[in-house]
């Protein structure tokens, strides 16, 4: 008998067990947590439905919704058009879809973070991470446990903040900078509510980890959730944006294939 095709043997994996489908989306409803700017810039819409027919007069035999939200809600995709260092890059309707699909390395710093909510990860942190575990992969996504995660279900929680602004964990400028110019990664993935650190603003330059990755034609992943199961190194993930003509992003259900 032939062989099984490489498709035919992910395929009975999946039935058996052999991999695991781990969810790392967070549900998205109207109690999804936002990111607030200060009051002089334009505000994200929080998630909304409106009933158009719930098997009744206006539809007896269906139900279906209208939605409103920001393209950047929830767990989302950031395209490089997000930034003004990409404006000129890709929208995320013209991500190519072959980099949806991509391996991850996932580096667990939810004790530092736990410690110190303001923690930044450094280039020192990942290099050292690669001394145990092998290097980034090429083509695909760092992602930043932090266990941020077990927060949002509260707006004030994910948000943490206090007169100062928001105190969230990140990367620090020379890290993100690093990554976007010589790591191999396609994008940056984080629990927490956009890429950069609660303390992004204040930075040099303000937000890095959108302006040095937007510029560099790579992506980031917001507001994942699940990280703790998946391994340092061999999960493979598939982020599925709506693929929205000139949008800057989209809202993502976002999977992980993990080996068991």
């Amino acid at each position: 008998m032939p062989e099984p095709s490489v498709l035919a043997s992910l395929v009975s994996a999946l039935r058996e067990g052999a991999i695991e489908v781990v969810d790392l989306t967070a549900p998205l409803s109207a109690a999804t947590p936002l990111i607030q700017l200060p009051s002089e810039f334009g505000q994200t819409a929080a998630f909304e439905l409106q009933q158009i027919s719930r098997y009744d007069g206006r539809g007896p035999a269906w139900y279906w919704n209208n939605f409103r939200t920001g393209e950047h809600t929830g767990t989302h995709f950031d395209a490089p058009n997000h930034w003004v260092t990409g404006r000129d890059l890709d929208d995320v309707a013209s991500v190519p879809v072959r980099r949806l699909i991509a391996p991850a390395a996932v580096l667990d710093f939810s004790a530092e973070a736990e410690r110190d909510p303001d923690f930044l990860l450094e280039v020192d942190h990942v290099k050292a991470w690669e001394g145990d575990n092998g290097p980034l992969p090429d083509g695909g996504w760092l992602l930043l446990r932090t266990g941020w995660d077990e927060r949002a279900q509260s707006q004030e929680e994910f948000l943490n903040a206090d007169e100062n602004g928001p105190h969230t964990p990140g990367l620090s400028p020379q890290c993100a900078r690093w990554l976007a110019e010589e790591s191999a990664v396609i994008g940056l993935g984080v629990e927490t509510v956009g890429t950069d650190a609660g303390r992004g603003h204040s930075f040099e330059p303000a937000f890095p980890c959108h302006s040095y990755l937007m510029g560099n034609d790579k992506y980031g992943l917001t507001q994942l959730q699940n990280l703790a199961l998946l391994p340092p190194t061999g999960a493979v993930v598939l982020a599925g944006p709506l693929p929205i003509v000139t949008g800057s992003g989209s809202p993502a259900r976002v999977l992980a294939l993990v080996e068991r």
